[in-house]
């Protein structure tokens, strides 16, 4: 839990901790950095306006590092640009304040949810030419290895799970961005063209749009 206010990091704290999860506290994202450089964490949930190392900049910092980490930005900055910032960095959730303690551990629980799922997998989904690693974020086309953001890998490995299974953008955002994360579906529409840019590659077009339902994934 990464704040640099001491009341409202001491409230969400104590609220995480009723919720059953234990919390380790950090002033700021220099803070952080070093704790997430001494333990593995299952989830950060971190303000935006911080000293020293802001929000962003750990995010940014940790996956260039390689580290995966769900994340969940907590802040007061809630216009479009500031959240289109969030979603290419990977962030799992954005919640804006001021924001309820229940809807907070509610969002909590369900990233954890999720990620677990794919943890509990089969270690490598296939699909044509695209295979996704899931132990080691590795994405190949063709034996080429392509590099996607963790919200790109999340729906990618999703709709592999699904494999010629059409998904309706509602369950997408469910599923990949939990409980209402937009109000608008048009970030599906969004992640699903980064998403082709990148797999799309010597004539693979498996990720297919089916009109007026959603999406889905095939081999061919």
């Amino acid at each position: 839990m990464v704040e640099d206010e001491p009341s409202v990091r001491d409230l969400i704290c104590d609220a995480l901790s009723l919720a059953g999860y234990l919390s380790t506290p950090a002033s700021d994202g220099f803070e952080a950095t070093q704790l997430l450089r001494a333990e593995n964490f299952d989830l950060i949930v971190t303000d935006v306006n911080m000293p020293r190392v802001d929000g962003y900049e750990l995010v940014e910092r940790i996956r260039e590092r390689g580290n995966q980490t769900p994340v969940i930005f907590l802040t007061a900055r809630n216009e479009k640009p500031d959240i289109a910032r969030g979603l290419r960095l990977g962030a799992d959730d954005y919640v804006t304040k001021p924001f309820g303690l229940e809807e907070l551990t509610l969002r909590v629980a369900a990233i954890l949810r999720r990620t677990k799922k794919i943890s509990e997998g089969p270690e490598i989904l296939t699909c044509g030419p695209v295979s996704a690693n899931l132990s080691s974020y590795v994405v190949q086309v063709g034996g080429q290895e392509v590099s996607l953001s963790p919200t790109e890998f999340r729906l990618l490995t999703y709709l592999m799970e699904n494999k010629n299974k059409v998904l309706t953008k509602n369950a997408l955002l469910d599923e990949i961005w939990g409980l209402g994360f937009v109000d608008s579906s048009s970030v599906v529409d969004t992640f699903i063209s980064y998403l082709r840019k990148k797999v799309h590659i010597n004539g693979f077009e498996g990720v297919r749009t089916v009109r007026g339902v959603g999406f889905q994934i095939a081999d061919k």
